[in-house]
């Protein structure tokens, strides 16, 4: 099994930002059961980009957490690559505080997040939110992390 990792950083404070090589182990753990290789950009944005880029793709004016862009293949031609990944620094990180996460298993859920919906999965149907979710929570649970939709209450 082949994953290439593009990492990209365009986040002005590098604090706390998980390292190439679990990013690269999250993206292998999370695609390996649907492809033998490919290719994915990761890059790691600041609020401004991210809500720019939402805006102009999905037409919401606000910063999120992940962004997914899955590469079509010209017809005729067998590429390996997969898609992009834009995570959102500030929002990762709002988010783990708020859901009471380790900082790095949410960032974990975001790369195995972006990844299924690389492959095509999604979240805006019942039946397809519980298949994703369900997928999710083996991902994690198979690295060792806690399923990431179960939030204790403090």
């Amino acid at each position: 099994m082949t994953i290439k990792l593009n990492l990209q950083f365009s986040t002005k404070d590098k604090n706390n930002l998980p390292s190439k090589k679990n990013i690269h182990r999250w993206l292998t753990l999370s695609l390996m059961r649907f492809q033998k290789q490919a290719e994915v950009t990761v890059r790691i944005v600041d609020k401004k980009e991210s809500q720019q880029l939402n805006y102009k793709y999905r037409k919401k004016n606000k910063p999120t957490n992940v962004l997914s862009f899955p590469f079509i293949s010209p017809v005729n031609m067998k590429l390996n690559l997969l898609g992009d990944l834009i995570i959102c620094r500030q929002i990762v990180e709002q988010e783990a505080i708020k859901q009471n996460k380790p900082l790095i298993e949410h960032w974990a859920h975001m790369i195995i997040h972006g990844s299924l919906h690389l492959l095509g999965y999604d979240h805006i149907e019942k039946n397809e939110a519980d298949e994703m979710e369900s997928l999710e929570i083996e991902i994690m649970q198979n690295m060792g992390y806690k399923d990431p939709y179960f939030l204790e209450i403090i």
